[in-house]
């Protein structure tokens, strides 16, 4: 008489850590695609495959819901971007810094967080738990790119310089938005590496 195996059961933390990802998975999803008046707990977690009690047992609020969701996925965005960072051209490293910023500001993250800010504006609740994350993804970017650039913030207009940079990508974003404008970013994005290779101040 022959046993067939015993089936191995996923461990329970494996199994939380997966239901979370869905979720917030499918809460940028639902951002980028419905916007913020159109995410509802309902939707994400119908989307995601989670039920109800499940969710809301993780993320009693669709607020908590949405600023975790933005949070982790920016935290995953980081690491695709350390990764990209690895392959940068020596002899053009300023162009194709800017290209690995200028993917995050057209990217479904940046998209589901412009949601986010834009409902802040209006909703004193919101914007509480939104502005301390947006900082902190403000930091954590400038002080990436003065990585990625190899240059010391401090020496002449370098911390000016990198802060424009970042204002422009995401003015870019925000346009992307809207219209696909790659052929125009890329011409914005040529341009500005010329003006760096000659403005910032290099080790």
């Amino acid at each position: 008489m022959t046993t067939e195996p015993a089936q191995t059961r996923t461990p329970q933390g494996e199994r939380t850590r997966a239901m979370r990802q869905r979720l917030m998975e499918a809460t940028v999803e639902c951002l980028v695609e419905v916007g913020w008046s159109g995410t509802t707990t309902t939707v994400v977690s119908q989307r995601a495959g989670v039920s109800r009690g499940a969710q809301l047992h993780h993320f009693p609020s669709k607020q908590a819901l949405v600023v975790g969701a933005v949070e982790h996925l920016t935290d995953r965005r980081r690491e695709d971007m350390r990764r990209n960072a690895d392959s940068l051209p020596e002899d053009d490293r300023v162009r194709g810094v800017l290209e690995v910023l200028a993917d995050q500001f057209v990217s479904p993250v940046f998209f589901a967080a412009l949601e986010l800010w834009v409902a802040a504006r209006t909703d004193a609740e919101l914007r509480e738990a939104v502005g301390p994350l947006e900082r902190r993804i403000g930091r954590e970017t400038h002080a990436y790119a003065v990585e990625l650039l190899g240059i010391d913030e401090a020496s002449g207009d370098n911390r000016q310089l990198v802060q424009a940079t970042l204002d422009l990508l995401r003015g870019l974003g925000l346009a992307a938005s809207i219209t696909d404008d790659t052929k125009r970013r890329a011409s914005v994005l040529d341009s500005w590496a010329t003006v760096l290779d000659h403005e910032l101040e290099m080790p």
